[in-house]
């Protein structure tokens, strides 16, 4: 029986020239049973993280690898690292090209590959026997010749006349499909994203289109007999296959050094920081319920290896806080007391139900994420200390990928195929969100509505593409503020490339890539509410008040809570929204916890979930709270320890998950699996197995299966809003200190809000206003 590897294939990261997703091309190749796959992007590895991690769900064997282009004539080349050294090698030549180049480019030469070359073994694409001679001489015998079929009258004698040139440069041939797409229906796609790319339409482009959709994948048999005629340029896949034994599971990422004093271990080290940091913060000394927490969290912490993480993140904070720079950690971090003594977050563990598991698991073995608040006059000091202390070759930002949409989508689209602006015009309007609901928008139904004709075969097939591109990566921008940072060379890892920003660079990857990979990323955000609290703070201290931190302020304050709940809250952090406005004197706030849920409930995930008038109806008395009981011999209040502060709704993720591992037997690695499903079902699905397992689980304990359904759809509601008890917490104290200081300092809040412009809801002349209805002269 025939074997193949087919290793010239571009996923949609060789932006709008792949037409298929790589987790589509490697599904593709595994039914085919392909030997392996090779997936090579056009001078970047952005889109090999995902093939990595489907191919292993698969069992697909993969090479990542290029596609390098270069400026001085010589033929393109796909490569591939033979070892962990050799991708140190590419990666770096990537990012050598990169900086050379603006934004988006990568200037690379014949001498750059050359220089680059050890372990890497060659495709060439094409050329004149000089330049392939050129790059033999790089290469050695690592190197091959594509065999490409045009599916022409010409291929016989032009393969032949290739094979010849290929013994006269000693260069062997390899059989190859040259893929851009999975599927052959994803041709009409490819024509699009060319025209896109060259800025012309589908009447106009010509022979810039491909005459066929034969470059997509193909079984070994079908390889096999369009190369019938040259059986070892099919062979010779397989010889490049045996070659290669790297693999992106050898990336193994290795924390910075620099927190770490000589001396000590990391873990020594992080556990003096912490419990002094414990006994500064509990001077009356340090409760038997938080040091029982912190001694396992520790303990976990040191089987994970994570303490340079929480080193590093200190060591910024504390940079931070010697220049008098307000920040404040949030997000799952606030989950850990460890965070809470080395003073990252300010969320006393005392004071809300930890749930550990959601920042950090040995069973997830995902490394944690913190994310930390500065001024946003002032990020740039903590971002310029970070490339100082580590190094622009140690310290870059991770990417965001900008997707489709469907606005941009229709647009684009319907410009390609000819549609009048008025009508994409109208089509755009009518779109909104990110890769769901398009069908919907763009139904029979509702294009008559707006004057279109649904029947329409233009029309039809433009929205039938514009859906199809909805999705795929437009392009490469970096992300608000997620530094990643290593103890070697980043650029051994990852190519490295300057953002549109001078003096900022950015990795090839995003969260989710280097989340699979297990690489530590460290969130540097921007929050202008901070630079308006440190203001006003200055302010305070010029007219001798001694307040000089976010824990100086007075925790109680009841005319600061009768100004919420009279909807009060022009300029307030979070709250002052018209539907924060409108709901503050329903919630009618009254101590710091009702704050939480006022941050939290205000949201699309339980308004969705139709969580907010349960909500409002049990505070205000109007239904019982009741909590349903399992049967013996379980606990008969378990659900009323999960459910108990949120009147028996289920408000946060964090509940999501315990409810989950209280009511039916989830595992906390299962419960975040459930919590990450959450995140994403509403583009990608995948909710029905945790639906199965959480209404059974429930059932099997002695809950109603009405009850238990009930349950998962308000999980379900959440989609990918729900929000985080231990995120809620953090925000609500910011919102509690620029409300104390509106009510009790209106001049010094309002002058403070108009020195940090711009942020927030409102314009200059409306704080102004409204700080003369508070008697500000």
């Amino acid at each position: 029986m025939t074997s193949f590897a087919e290793l010239v294939c571009a996923t949609s990261f060789s932006f709008l020239e792949g037409a298929s997703h790589a987790e589509e091309l490697v599904g593709q190749a595994h039914a085919m049973g392909l030997a392996a796959l090779g997936v090579a992007d056009r001078n970047t590895v952005a889109g090999v993280v995902r093939a990595h991690e489907a191919a292993r769900k698969q069992g697909l064997p993969l090479l990542v690898g290029a596609r390098l282009g270069f400026v001085d004539g010589t033929p393109e080349v796909v490569v591939y690292p033979t070892d962990r050294a050799a991708w140190g090698r590419l990666t770096t030549l990537l990012t050598l090209g990169k900086r050379r180049a603006k934004k988006g480019d990568c200037v690379l030469t014949r001498a750059d590959l050359a220089a680059h070359a050890e372990g890497l073994v060659g495709i060439a694409m094409g050329g004149e026997a000089e330049a392939l001679q050129g790059l033999r001489e790089v290469f050695g015998r690592r190197i091959w010749l594509a065999a490409r079929r045009d599916h022409s009258a010409e291929d016989g004698r032009r393969l032949a006349a290739l094979a010849e040139m290929g013994r006269l440069v000693r260069m062997p041939l390899v059989a190859t499909n040259d893929v851009l797409f999975h599927h052959p229906a994803r041709k009409m796609l490819a024509d699009v994203m060319t025209c896109i790319r060259l800025g012309t339409t589908i009447e106009k482009a010509g022979l810039a289109l491909a005459p066929h959709a034969e470059r997509h994948l193909k079984p070994a048999q079908e390889t096999a007999r369009l190369f019938r005629a040259y059986p070892e340029a099919v062979a010779a896949s397989l010889e490049i296959v045996s070659q290669v034994a790297f693999s992106l599971d050898q990336l193994a990422y290795e924390y910075p050094d620099e927190p770490v004093p000589p001396g000590r271990t990391a873990d020594e080290h992080l556990a003096v920081l912490t419990w002094e940091g414990a006994a500064q913060r509990y001077p009356r000394g340090v409760p038997d319920q938080v040091r029982a927490t912190i001694a396992k969290e520790l303990a976990m912490i040191a089987r994970l290896s994570y303490a340079r993480y929480f080193l590093t993140v200190h060591d910024i904070v504390v940079f931070a806080r010697a220049r008098g720079i307000l920040c404040q950690g949030r997000g799952s971090a606030a989950n850990s007391a460890v965070c809470f003594a080395l003073g990252i977050t300010a969320v006393d563990p005392t004071e809300i139900d930890l749930l550990f598991e959601r920042f950090v698991s040995a069973e997830r073995r995902e490394p944690p994420d913190i994310d930390v608040d500065f001024e946003h006059e002032r990020r740039e000091e903590v971002i310029q200390y970070l490339y100082a202390r580590y190094g622009h070759d140690r310290a870059a930002i991770a990417a965001t990928v900008i997707h489709y949409r469907p606005k941009m989508a229709i647009r684009e689209v319907g410009r390609v195929m000819g549609l009048s602006e008025d009508t994409t015009g109208i089509l755009s309007s009518q779109s909104w969100g990110s890769r769901s609901g398009a069908g919907e928008l763009w139904s029979p139904e509702r294009l008559a509505e707006v004057g279109l004709d649904g029947e329409s075969m233009a029309l039809q097939r433009t929205l039938q593409l514009a859906r199809e591109l909805i999705g795929f990566p437009r392009h490469l921008s970096q992300h608000v503020g997620g530094f990643v940072l290593t103890r070697g060379p980043l650029i051994e890892t990852v190519p490295i490339g300057p953002a549109a920003m001078d003096d900022r660079y950015f990795i090839e990857w995003d969260k989710d890539d280097i989340d699979t990979l297990g690489i530590m990323k460290v969130d540097v955000l921007a929050l202008g509410m901070l630079t308006c609290i440190r203001k006003a703070f200055a302010l305070l201290r010029a007219r001798g008040f001694p307040i000089t931190d976010l824990a100086d302020v007075p925790r109680e304050d009841a005319a600061t809570y009768r100004m919420l709940c009279r909807g009060d809250s022009v300029g307030v952090f979070q709250v002052e929204s018209r539907a924060q406005m409108n709901m503050l004197p329903r919630l009618k706030p009254a101590e710091f916890y009702d704050l939480v849920i006022q941050v939290a409930i205000v949201r699309p995930g339980p308004i969705q979930g139709d969580m907010v008038h349960p909500y409002l109806r049990r505070r205000q008395g109007r239904e019982a709270v009741s909590f349903p009981s399992p049967k013996p011999p379980h606990d008969p209040d378990e659900l009323k320890n999960v459910l108990g502060k949120t009147l028996g709704v289920p408000l946060f993720q964090e509940q999501a998950m315990k409810l989950a591992i209280t009511a039916a037997n989830f595992t906390p690695a299962e419960a975040n699996r459930l919590r990450r499903s959450m995140a994403t079902f509403r583009s990608n699905g995948g909710m029905e197995y945790f639906e199965s397992k959480l209404v059974d689980g429930m059932v099997a304990r002695g809950y109603e299966e009405e009850f238990a359904r009930r349950c998962f759809n308000q999980i379900k509601g959440f989609g990918s809003y729900g929000f985080p008890e231990s995120h809620a917490i953090a925000f609500a104290r910011l919102v509690w200190i620029s409300a104390y200081l509106k009510c009790r300092y209106p001049a010094v809040f309002a002058a403070a809000l108009l020195n940090a412009q711009p942020m927030g809801f409102y314009a200059p002349a409306q704080i102004v206003r409204d700080a003369a209805e508070h008697g500000v002269d």
